[in-house]
């Protein structure tokens, strides 16, 4: 894959981490990148200073064949002179402006005939035909933000910058254009880097995801990769993943690593490089639960326990459980309504071994089996 973005930069701050960055990207047609994250760790800083809003101390940034920053040779190209563009959480319509004369205000250097053309198709791409004489203040959160994007996209950018574009939205409303923001992106071939705290969104929206912690790129890759493999334990909680708790490796045999966590052990995927002491993660998605032992089945994993507490989460039910260990599950409202679970209630926890993943915490010792 040709590489087309290279951002390697410092930005400093008298409070707060130093924003250290090492980020590459092809450009090669449509694609988006989901920056996640705690709350102040550099997401929406690595945004500004690749659009040229914020000014980094070293470094330099490429896109292409253009400097777009190079301390060393003091280049720092405008946010017009890189050609991006972003979109804000508040999406920054001008209110004294109607829904077509904000899509074509980046357009002011297109003739007449021009102009009115591009603004007709991107009224036409992102359904808001009748809405053309609107004021942003008639236009509802959805509307407002087709009109924000469309703006940003009417002068065909080379690089689509976007800040939490769907924080602004009640959440039936986010939900419901998860799937159309990037159907309306993927028309337009251009490559998005994407600023989000919701796991959901990122999954939904993105084709590879970047973890940031404490102003630094700690593991970017695919989302199979990321979210299923995360490379720390505290990348593991940074992505979502409901259980991670200290375990230690007591045998290994062709492949399969047995580990004590807590009273219990289960059976998982021997980790790489071997270790004695590992951080045992496992996903709320990929434990289900039976109200006895499943003789059937080949799941590895079948751990006796005990219901804690039960959350509604949406369309999902949060179940805590005691297996030895603190265990978390998720499960459909069907699921949990089948099996008439309960606080109380003994279930069985059912894990299948790959998908428990191990983390190393710990070199091996010469007194591991294998």
């Amino acid at each position: 894959m040709t590489t087309n973005l290279v951002a390697r930069f410092e930005k400093r701050f008298v409070r707060g981490p130093t924003i250290d960055i090492d980020f590459e990207q092809s450009t090669a047609g449509f694609s988006v990148t989901a920056l996640i994250g705690p709350s102040g760790c550099g997401k929406s800083t690595m945004l500004r200073c690749l659009a040229g809003l914020t000014k980094p101390d070293q470094g330099s940034i490429r896109f292409c064949n253009q400097t777009w920053f190079d301390k060393k040779t003091n280049t720092d190209l405008s946010p017009q002179q890189r050609d991006i563009g972003f979109l804000f959480q508040g999406y920054a319509l001008f209110p004294h402006m109607r829904v077509e004369e904000n899509i074509g205000f980046g357009l002011r250097h297109q003739s007449d005939v021009e102009r009115r053309s591009r603004v007709t198709e991107i009224v036409k791409q992102f359904d808001l035909a009748g809405l053309e004489r609107r004021f942003p203040g008639e236009l509802s959160g959805g509307q407002q933000q087709r009109v924000a994007l469309g703006r940003v996209l009417a002068r065909r950018p080379k690089l689509l910058l976007l800040d939490e574009p769907l924080s602004a939205l009640d959440t039936m409303l986010r939900e419901q254009l998860r799937v159309e923001l990037r159907q309306m992106l993927s028309e337009f071939q251009t490559p998005v880097i994407l600023v989000t705290h919701d796991r959901v969104e990122a999954i939904s929206l993105a084709d590879r995801v970047a973890v940031m912690e404490a102003g630094k790129i700690e593991q970017i890759g695919s989302i199979q990769e990321v979210f299923s493999r995360p490379k720390y334990a505290n990348l593991a909680r940074l992505v979502g993943v409901e259980t991670v708790l200290p375990g230690e490796i007591v045998e290994t045999h062709e492949g399969l690593a047995t580990v004590r966590v807590g009273s219990a052990s289960v059976l998982a995927v021997a980790p790489s490089p071997p270790a004695n002491l590992v951080y045992v993660c496992i996903k709320g998605e990929d434990v289900s639960l039976s109200k006895e032992l499943n003789g059937a089945t080949t799941v590895r994993n079948q751990l006796p326990a005990i219901i804690k507490s039960l959350m509604p989460e949406g369309p999902l039910i949060r179940v805590a459980l005691d297996c030895g260990f603190e265990l978390t599950a998720l499960i459909t409202r069907p699921a949990s309504e089948d099996l008439q679970l309960q606080v109380g209630a003994r279930v069985t926890a059912m894990i299948k071994a790959p998908a428990i993943h191990l983390i190393p915490r710990q070199p091996i010792t010469a007194d591991l089996q294998s």
